[in-house]
């Protein structure tokens, strides 16, 4: 390590607010008035300082890769005010990072928080002819040509680089880093081609500060568990570390003292402040996550100059001489100090480099500003779903592998479609045993979903059949089930990740909204997330309940941009839309949710005890269903018709009974079946026949699916039909018969269509 005094000035010391100009300034005075001992100049292939594992070659790359991270964070403090850059949390104090991205290759999988213009950089070299510079400067102004987002947000991301797009992430990428890592592994079990090499390993930066947030906690302790067990989890989590969150100073010590023995998670600390000392000591944490298959904790000693982001005075909070502490920390004066003692750069040399990569970033920052931006609400949104109908189509009713069905079934005889009609527990677990013989590359896999089979068994015999590599549990974590599907999606794989009850899902939302769901949209296409999520859904289960296994509330599905959600009445139709949710993921890469119906799993009647009508015979595997469309019974019927979904169906159909013999009404049920998006012309036009409306929603009033069905009917120019709503209360459900009491039922339906009768 180069021991050095700061030759500071008071006045650089003092010098105003701005300490992005004072940290600029700090550079070239350390520089010109250098006076350290100077060895002789290096070959390429020699060490830069006597001990360093760094050779000069190395050194003088990662000193450039510095410097551009370091110039970029100082023209968009300069271009925001012009309003040229709409971006301003930077990378400096954390240009070390830059170690990291030498030390590993452009094919391991990179998760990066924010500051990481350095490590950006340094990858870039990578691959000839790429220039992190003007493709840095065109995230900045958010330039349609951005190649990393296309101008949605300022995000590091690279496809060729294999770093994903992030944005401002606090820790809610950890766990998709740890899924993509074990990912890697599990290609191999089941002889998936990966489109990275075998022995890549997965990068996840993030902060001191974030390494406290629940949700990275449940990343490391994932990956320990899966360590624990002697499984491969070759993901090397790097903990940047500069002693502060915005203005919450990290207790001294803390990140060592926390992971440095904490079993299963391997500890190694790295100077990122100092390349020289600081390169072997990464080198070290990177070997052997690579070679061990274990994960890896990698302490980076980082600081952070110039404040959280450019709206961030320190000097409102902080006292000028501990401002002046943290700049003395500045990792490119060290850097500086190695380039000059070891003969690499005279001073003229180095502020001419430093010069002229402001110069370089300055230039394509206005070169950037002048670029194409987006301008439509077409361009925003065209990543963010996907949908080529006559592709999906096409896939949902693919058949070409009957010798597979054959061997999974246990012959033709057995075919599901040759046996007699059943019900939605068994259609739905027939037609994953389909799917997975359809799909070599899925997985399926939740709590309990292997040898049991799950809670109410439907996912019964899967685990016998495809075995642990296919279908297997997961530890009870919600949200490391979501990280693991994005994962597995990431390495080209088709999850089916289980969660076992809807309420479960509000544990683990952000994994599906701000991560899975975004992903397209934030990589302009060039990523995605195609997975199919089962839930076990909504209410009116019998002898077993209370809020968290009656959970009657959809809202925080059906806001996620790009999401398809769906939810099956029965058992022929959640066969079809399977089919058509696992070619949505495989064809367009989408995010889909199932929402499959508690109360109806096990449900063979519909209007008697014995009367076998709500059963039904199991479509052939060329059977699919077109997103968005519904089901219509008593198509001719207009005197009422009924929209609902779900439990809602055979609720509405027995109402619909009694409504005729009561009224003398001819009653049309429409069931939704696809809640996400909804089919806004379809609910239209349904309506425009209709002599009276009810729309029965069994969530709650409040944000439910009926405030969406109502405005579709409105919207669609049908707001002077007589209509009611039959829905939930705003309650969570109590336990027993005491939740029928929010729910809505059929005696809600018929008192409703008197009302209408009435009015």
């Amino acid at each position: 390590m180069i021991a050095m005094s700061i030759p500071f000035t008071l006045s650089a010391r003092h010098k105003g607010f701005n300490r992005a100009e004072v940290v600029d300034q700090n550079f070239i005075e350390f520089v010109q008035l250098w006076q350290g001992d100077v060895r002789a100049t290096p070959r390429d292939s020699e060490a830069v300082l006597p001990g360093s594992a760094l050779d000069a070659r190395g050194f003088r790359e990662l000193l450039e890769s510095q410097l551009i991270s370091r110039h970029l964070d100082l023209m968009a403090r300069v271009l925001r005010v012009q309003n040229k850059v709409f971006y301003t949390i930077g990378s400096s104090g954390h240009e070390g990072n830059a170690m990291v991205a030498r030390l590993t290759r452009h094919t391991d999988p990179a998760f990066l928080h924010y500051r990481s213009g350095g490590f950006m950089a340094e990858r870039f070299r990578k691959i000839p002819g790429m220039d992190p510079v003007m493709d840095s400067a065109l995230s900045f102004a958010a330039s349609k040509d951005d190649p990393a987002s296309g101008g949605r947000h300022k995000v590091w991301g690279s496809k060729p680089l294999w770093v994903l797009p992030q944005t401002s992430t606090i820790a809610s990428h950890l766990p998709k880093a740890l899924g993509t890592a074990v990912a890697i592994e599990q290609a191999r079990r089941i002889g998936h081609v990966l489109p990275v090499p075998e022995d890549s390993i997965t990068i996840c930066s993030f902060g001191d500060a974030s390494s406290n947030h629940a949700t990275a906690q449940t990343a490391f302790n994932a990956a320990a568990w899966t360590a624990y067990q002697k499984l491969p989890a070759p993901v090397l989590f790097v903990c940047e570390d500069n002693g502060i969150g915005i203005s919450v100073k990290t207790p001294s010590g803390w990140i060592a003292n926390n992971y440095q023995h904490r079993a299963n998670l391997d500890y190694f600390f790295a100077d990122g402040l100092d390349l020289a000392e600081g390169y072997a000591q990464v080198r070290r944490a990177v070997e052997h996550c690579r070679t061990t298959r274990r994960p890896t904790f990698l302490h980076l000693k980082t600081t952070r100059v110039m404040g959280h982001a450019g709206t961030d005075f320190e000097i409102e909070w902080r006292s000028i001489e501990e401002l002046f502490a943290v700049e003395c920390s500045d990792p490119l004066l060290r850097s500086a100090g190695i380039a000059l003692a070891s003969g690499l750069y005279t001073k003229e040399q180095l502020l001419g480099l430093y010069e002229a990569t402001r110069q370089r970033c300055f230039a394509a920052a206005e070169e950037a500003d002048s670029r194409h931006r987006l301008t439509s609400l077409e361009d925003v949104m065209a990543p963010l779903a996907p949908y080529t109908p006559a592709a999906v189509k096409a896939e949902a009713e693919r058949a070409d592998y009957a010798d597979k069905r054959l061997a999974v079934f246990g012959g033709e005889a057995k075919l599901p479609e040759k046996l007699p009609p059943r019900h939605l527990a068994i259609q739905i677990g027939q037609a994953l045993h389909d799917l997975l013989a359809k799909y070599p590359e899925a997985l399926l896999f939740g709590e309990d979903v292997a040898q049991k089979g799950g809670v109410y068994t439907v996912t019964k015999g899967l685990n016998k059949t495809f075995k642990g590599s296919r279908v297997f549990n997961t530890l009870l974590d919600e949200t490391m089930i979501l990280g693991l599907a994005q994962g597995y999606a990431n390495m080209g794989m088709l999850p089916i990740p289980e969660i076992q009850y809807l309420a479960y899902f509000h544990n683990a939302c952000d994994q599906i909204r701000g991560e899975a769901a975004s992903l397209q949209f934030f990589s302009n296409g060039q990523y995605r997330n195609p997975l199919v999520m089962r839930i076990a859904s909504l209410g009116y289960q019998k002898g077993f309940g209370g809020h968290f296994h009656n959970d009657n509330s959809i809202t925080a599905l059906r806001d996620i941009p790009g999401l398809v959600v769906g939810c099956p009445s029965r058992g022929d139709d959640a066969a079809m839309m399977l089919r058509t949710l696992m070619a949505l993921a495989k064809v367009d890469g989408r995010v889909c949710a199932f929402l499959e119906p508690i109360a109806l799993y096990m449900t063979k009647d519909l209007y008697e005890a014995g009367d076998g009508q709500w059963q039904f015979d199991y479509p052939a595997p060329d059977q699919a269903m077109t997103l968005g469309e519904g089901r219509i019974y008593h198509e001719a019927a207009n005197d009422l018709v009924v929209f609902t979904f779900g439990n809602g169906v055979p609720m509405a159909l027995r109402a619909a009974r009694t409504i005729e013999k009561e009224l003398g009404w001819q009653v049309r049920v429409v069931d939704l079946r696809w809640l996400a998006p909804l089919n806004d012309a379809f609910i239209a036009a349904q309506a425009s026949s209709a002599k009276r409306i009810l729309v029965l929603d069994e969530g709650r009033k409040s944000a439910g699916v009926g405030e969406g069905v109502i405005t579709a009917i409105v919207e669609g120019g049908c707001g002077a039909t007589p209509l009611k709503r039959v829905v939930g209360a705003d309650t969570f459900t109590p336990l027993a018969g005491a939740a029928l009491l929010v729910l809505p039922g059929e005696a809600e339906v018929v008192a409703a269509a008197r009302e209408l009768a009435a009015g």
